[in-house]
């Protein structure tokens, strides 16, 4: 028994927090059906399938870890037999999530108000940039515009330019993340009310929700904390990272006072213990020149060992040090194979291929990968079987190029 067992999910998003949102979910063990456009009636994303060999796109479909535990169908929503088969579908779904600009599905006729009419039990997730209202509902953005308008960029990276923190924070952490636990709350609250719900989520907002702590603590001291000024931002050397002699790195974070001590014992710099973490050390950078005496003595002591050797050293004396990995050195690592968060999968032609493995763990209905990702449109016939159409029925839709 898996923990989301007979919840059939709708995944029109076309885009990857759309579809991490919607992994999480099927790794959970719902039936996930995506939709995308027969590749003729569709100019997204059309360039970059053409220039894949077959062969390639093989390959990638293999390691496409997003789509996972998901069936396809190939639908086009913009003609009117498409809309039909469309709603077939959502009479027998629980949720639905799409990720296009606000107003598009409504054009689509595959809004939250027509399905509800047609299945008022029916969890309607919307990821969009700044919401479905407010003066900026309608405008083009990525993760950069979203976290700046945020307040998040401000706060990242260094005294002189902020530090663009790949596409973790808006997109897969106030998009993915946020819309799953909208969605298991509706479904939740389903379960008391027997109504669904329009679940809104904005990619900005869960930013500002990620930013929670730092907001409080400028609300209640009137202070912004800046970039590389503050012991979260690597200005105090109980905090930071270090080169080592290897040119590797590897990160401490002691913050407690006690933490601060156990590594200073252990390079045998006891006059450096009383030197720890302050109130000021929150907003501003080091004032007292004995903090850069530290920094400079850090510095140089770290380039005198390997960084595996300092992680074997300072991990036996209880002080929080971790290497500072390439992607490549993540899936080697023995607690990242333990939690088994690199997994490897048997494919039919590829042999075993690795992806990341199932974050939430549960201990009576734990997440399992069932299936690689499908080729687009595997599933149709399929799926439209599974809602009664017959053989002659779907030989007319795809003459019709309504599946593909």
């Amino acid at each position: 028994m898996l923990a989301l067992d007979n919840i059939r999910v709708i995944d029109l998003t076309h885009l990857p927090p759309g579809a991490l949102c919607t992994m999480i979910l099927a790794d959970l063990g719902a039936d996930v059906i995506k939709v995308t456009a027969p590749p003729e009636t569709s100019q997204r994303g059309a360039g970059a399938e053409a220039m894949l060999t077959e062969s390639d796109s093989r390959r990638m479909t293999a390691f496409d870890a997003l789509n996972r535990n998901k069936r396809s169908i190939q639908l086009n929503l913009k003609h009117q037999d498409g809309h039909k088969v469309f709603h077939d579908l959502a009479r027998t779904a629980d949720v639905i999530v799409e990720g296009f600009r606000p107003g598009v599905v409504k054009r689509l006729k595959v809004d939250y108000d027509t399905v509800r009419d047609i299945n008022s039990r029916i969890v309607y997730c919307s990821l969009s940039g700044y919401g479905q209202d407010g003066p900026y509902s309608t405008f083009s953005g990525h993760d950069i515009n979203y976290i700046s308008i945020a307040g998040a960029l401000s706060i990242i990276g260094s005294p002189e330019n902020p530090s663009i923190p790949l596409n973790l924070l808006a997109d897969f952490a106030g998009a993915s993340l946020h819309g799953v636990i909208g969605i298991l709350a509706a479904l939740l609250a389903r379960e008391r009310t027997g109504r669904g719900q329009y679940v809104d989520i904005s990619y900005t907002d869960g930013v500002i929700n990620l930013l929670t702590w730092f907001f409080s603590l400028h609300f209640a001291s009137g202070i912004s904390p800046s970039p590389g000024k503050s012991w979260l931002h690597g200005a105090y050397p109980y905090y930071s990272t270090y080169r080592t002699k290897d040119n590797k790195h590897i990160s401490i974070g002691c913050v407690e006072p006690w933490l601060w001590e156990n590594l200073c014992r252990a390079l045998g710099k006891e006059e450096y213990i009383p030197h720890h973490i302050a109130a000021e050390h929150f907003h501003q950078p080091p004032q007292d020149e004995k903090w850069l005496e530290i920094s400079s003595y850090l510095q140089e002591v770290f380039l005198t060992r390997t960084r595996d050797e300092w992680f074997e050293f300072l991990s036996d004396k209880n002080v929080p040090v971790a290497k500072v990995y390439t992607l490549a050195e993540v899936a080697n690592d023995p607690q990242i194979i333990h939690r088994q968060m690199i997994v490897e999968i048997d494919h039919p032609s590829l042999g075993k291929i690795r992806q990341p493995g199932i974050a939430i763990k549960l201990s009576e209905t734990p997440g399992r990968i069932r299936k690689l990702a499908p080729s687009p449109g595997e599933h149709t016939d399929e799926i439209l079987k599974g809602l009664g159409y017959t053989d002659r029925q779907i030989k007319q839709l795809r003459r019709h190029k309504v599946v593909g």
